[in-house]
């Protein structure tokens, strides 16, 4: 908030500064504190600045970060971004490494936002292993602030206005989450200056890269899972099995997707440049659309697992004995169906963090053999000793498909992983599939 300006102090050029009706005053996010405090200075306009908590330097508590070459290129980029930019590297090319080095060289009190409990608790362990000082936790029933605190993005979106001004950096792991919602207010309620975002998929669509750029920074380095199988990554063969569909499955699909089609025809016709999201808003005011919407998820959940993938699955399972294998679905209802039939041990939403812990501490071990699961082991979470994936369905395209090939390609001496994708023919996944890998393919940038 800016009180009493001078006169002659032109605010239509300052950075993020709005007049605000409310309270009689002109005011800005914390996230353009930096950049208007500069403009202040520039302008040679006194002023006092009141913010209550400064941030100080940490502690001397670290180890030394060692970089791969291309893990030091990545952090010269964000350096050269005037300390402000995304990193887009593949899952288990480690993002995570590189943020630990920012932290340990830039000494900036910073705040590191999760998506999940389960990165919350992984991200404490890594810092852990570097830094000798306390580390903070704002998620999972802890509320702890430190020089150095991990939080939940949800965590974050609730109590940023208590800590968000102590931190000289902001770091946010899987970045792609924001740029297009609500919880986009937790980054413009913080005042750090230095911001990194890592992904290892960057948003496509103009409109939240540019709200991400806003936000976090530009994207300052790319690589993708191409650039480094086979070296720094595990290689990998990518196999795609097409299946049929029996004729009672196809000709229940074809009822389901022509319902559906007339609704969406329509609605296509007469408003061409609407996204699915408006076609889903204007469906449920209607019982047609209502109908053709419960029609097109009815078509997803048989396609889901078909019969033919059943009998794939069963077959691929047998191929591989002796290998730790991770079966993706597209829902937990598949998850588990799958998990009944071949006794794999499911891992979904509904296991505790114990349990899940326990579970992926019995795989590394040995003791089991495979993992099946819809959505938790998509983002970061360390699955070490996967070589072999087997990819029922899925349901969020490109950037779910490279975390989970990702979840395969940490490196091991000889490994080369598997990845089996089972796409069912003429229906909806053939496209979707196509779509999936366009993520996989080489992407080098380095925007300076």
């Amino acid at each position: 908030m800016l009180t009493d300006p001078p006169a002659d102090l032109d605010l239509a050029q300052a950075p993020g500064v709005l007049w605000d009706h409310r309270v009689h005053a002109h005011r800005a996010p914390a996230s353009s504190y930096p950049a208007l405090k500069s403009w202040l200075l520039e302008a040679g306009a006194p002023f006092q600045d009141i913010l209550v908590h400064q941030t100080q330097d940490v502690p001397e508590a670290w180890l030394k970060v060692d970089l791969r070459p291309y893990q030091e290129a990545a952090l010269a980029a964000w350096e050269l971004g005037h300390r402000r930019g995304v990193i887009a590297l593949p899952t288990g090319s480690g993002k995570t490494r590189v943020a630990l080095a920012v932290m340990e060289r830039t000494r900036l009190p910073a705040l590191c936002l999760v998506p999940t409990r389960v990165l919350l608790h992984q991200w404490l362990r890594e810092i852990g292993a570097v830094y000798r000082g306390v580390v903070g936790c704002y998620g999972d029933g802890v509320h702890r602030l430190a020089p150095l605190t991990v939080a939940t993005f949800e965590s974050a979106y609730r109590h940023m206005g208590q800590f968000g001004d102590r931190f000289g950096l902001l770091i946010v792991d899987e970045v792609h989450h924001f740029g297009g919602g609500v919880h986009d207010e937790a980054l413009e309620m913080a005042i750090a200056s230095a911001r990194l975002g890592l992904t290892a998929t960057p948003p496509r669509s103009a409109a939240a890269a540019t709200r991400l750029a806003e936000l976090m920074g530009p994207t300052v380095f790319e690589l993708a899972v191409s650039d480094l199988a086979g070296g720094f990554l595990a290689s990998f063969d990518a196999m795609t099995l097409y299946l049929d569909l029996t004729p009672e499955e196809r000709s229940a699909y074809t009822s389901l997707r022509s319902l559906f089609r007339r609704a969406y025809g329509d609605f296509q016709r007469a408003a061409p440049d609407a996204a699915w999201a408006d076609f889903a808003v204007q469906a449920v005011r209607t019982a047609e659309g209502r109908r053709a919407l419960a029609a097109w998820r009815q078509a997803r959940r048989l396609v889901a697992f078909t019969q033919a993938k059943r009998r794939a699955l069963h077959a691929l399972l047998a191929r591989h004995p002796d290998s730790r294998v991770l079966i993706f679905t597209a829902d937990n209802e598949t998850a588990y169906a799958i998990a009944r039939e071949h006794l794999v041990m499911p891992l979904t939403c509904d296991i505790g963090r114990q349990e899940r812990d326990d579970v992926l501490q019995r795989f590394r071990g040995g003791d089991l053999r495979a993992l099946v699961s819809a959505r938790v082991l998509n983002e970061g979470l360390d699955v070490p000793d996967a070589d072999v994936a087997m990819v029922v369905g899925g349901a969020l395209g490109e950037r779910e498909h490279v975390q989970r090939v990702g979840r395969l390609l940490r490196p091991g001496e000889g490994k080369r992983a598997l990845v089996y994708e089972l796409v069912t023919r003429n229906t909806m996944e053939v496209g979707q599939a196509h779509r999936r890998r366009q993520g996989l393919v080489a992407r080098r940038s380095a925007q300076l």
